[in-house]
């Protein structure tokens, strides 16, 4: 298999709106890269707490705006930043006081999933640079969005697909690119994690201080439920579900290491609630097949597999590889002359033969230290991020699609790249149309 470029992979129609060349705009507020970038977060939960506090650390950054419709969470999280940065920023519930300020250089988007588009929509309109976390969308429409938006406005827009950073990725990919593996015909993207069965929460009041209506945004109208509010994963209106989360970051990495490949030809996904019948609207199992034209990808999803565990601190920011057999998050890229094991957040990958004797490996280290630095020296230098959304859209379509085999009941779907829309199906073109509602609807021209 012949590596695909970003330029071929653009010209394919996973960005065939965009310019070829990266042409993002000069920083809103910082005239030379030498000056001070202010950031704003948007979402205070854990991840996003994470990321304030690690950017504020890093030279000439600050965040200037902590905005979270748990006012309570801001503002706990904004004293928690002042020990960090000697000053505390400013606190909002509502990010339209964040894109208003013109001493915000950039957001952080660390919202649940269903604002992420739209939260990444308004920051770009409002000339602020963006880092949004995974899943980047919803939808497939969502994502070209994102991608427009991002072109239109010359706004630096890096994905939280942090393995893009992480030199063990750039080393595998060079391992394929030099044709070591041979002809790349079969790749396994694992996400067997452990779990038990879902049980709704019990209904309960609304929190003090919480703006539920802000809180659903863009998603359908419903009356508040702890089930929604408190456990959102599970519910299709805010999330994609475990293929959505964890599985997107092997789907990238995946991706990535292979060169960026165009959109795949076709898409079936096979699952259900097999383990504890539970009554969540995201299946608990799911099996995919996606058909790349000159080889195919299969994705294994799934929740209850306990005695498979995500890659622990040694791997990840330690010397020590995994036991692959039971690891939870791995990636298989089988060529005609050896195997490639690959593993995510820092794991590193390990090529091996007959009896499995490893051949060559690169060892990683967990890749925030690089990815975060790396947004913000895109914001100042105006280069295209690591993750840039227009290569990250494609790999969470692989979510996209999967999901919505599953929801039209299960059936093969042929996929047009250049369109990016799914030939004599209508039903499935449907599902790709962005959620709405009011005042939080995505604008048809971005």
């Amino acid at each position: 298999m012949e590596p695909i470029t970003r330029r071929a992979a653009l010209g394919a129609g996973v960005g065939a709106a965009l310019p070829l060349a990266f042409t993002a705009g000069p920083v809103a507020a910082s005239e030379s890269p030498n000056e001070r970038v202010t950031l704003a977060l948007l979402g205070a939960g854990g991840r996003g707490a994470d990321h304030a506090k690690a950017l504020a650390a890093l030279p000439g950054v600050r965040v200037g705006h902590v905005c979270d419709v748990w006012e309570n969470r801001a503002r706990g999280l904004a004293e928690a930043l002042s020990a960090v940065q000697g000053e505390a920023p400013a606190v909002s519930a509502d990010m339209r006081r964040v894109f208003d300020d013109p001493a915000v250089d950039g957001v952080v988007i660390a919202t649940p999933e269903h604002w992420h588009a739209l939260a990444t929509v308004w920051a770009c309109q409002a000339g602020k640079d963006v880092f949004v976390e995974k899943n980047p969308s919803m939808t497939i429409r969502e994502g070209r969005l994102m991608v427009e938006a991002a072109a239109r406005h010359r706004r630096v827009v890096q994905v939280g697909f942090q393995n893009r950073s992480g030199p063990y990725a750039a080393s595998a990919r060079d391992y394929l690119r030099a044709g070591k593996l041979g002809r790349i015909v079969h790749v396994k993207v694992y996400n067997l994690l452990g779990g038990g069965r879902w049980q709704r929460l019990p209904d309960g009041e609304c929190p003090s201080g919480f703006d539920w209506d802000a809180w659903l945004g863009p998603a359908p109208w419903h009356p508040y439920t702890a089930a929604r509010h408190l456990d959102w994963h599970p519910w299709w209106d805010y999330k994609g579900g475990a293929l959505a989360d964890d599985a997107s970051h092997q789907l990238d990495l995946a991706r990535m290491v292979l060169g960026d490949p165009p959109h795949p030809r076709s898409v079936v996904c096979y699952g259900g609630n097999y383990a504890h019948h539970s009554e969540r609207e995201v299946p608990e199992f799911q099996c995919i097949t996606y058909d790349f034209g000159d080889f195919t990808m299969t994705c294994e999803n799934g929740n209850a597999t306990n005695y498979m565990i995500k890659f622990p601190q040694e791997v990840r920011y330690g010397t020590q590889w995994p036991h692959w057999p039971t690891s939870a998050t791995r990636i298989e890229i089988y060529g005609t002359e050896a195997l490639m094991y690959l593993g995510r957040h820092g794991c590193g990958w390990q090529v091996v033969d007959t009896g499995g004797r490893v051949i060559e490996q690169d060892k990683g280290h967990f890749p925030d230290k690089w990815h975060r630095p790396d947004f913000v020296e895109s914001m100042r230098t105006r280069r295209a991020p690591a993750a840039d959304i227009a290569l990250c859209h494609a790999s969470a379509c692989l979510v996209h699609l999967a999901n919505t085999s599953f929801r039209l009941g299960q059936r093969q779907l042929a996929f047009d790249a250049a369109t990016e829309t799914f030939p004599g199906c209508p039903e499935a073109d449907d599902l790709q149309r962005p959620a709405g509602r009011g005042r939080y609807r995505m604008p048809d021209a971005v």
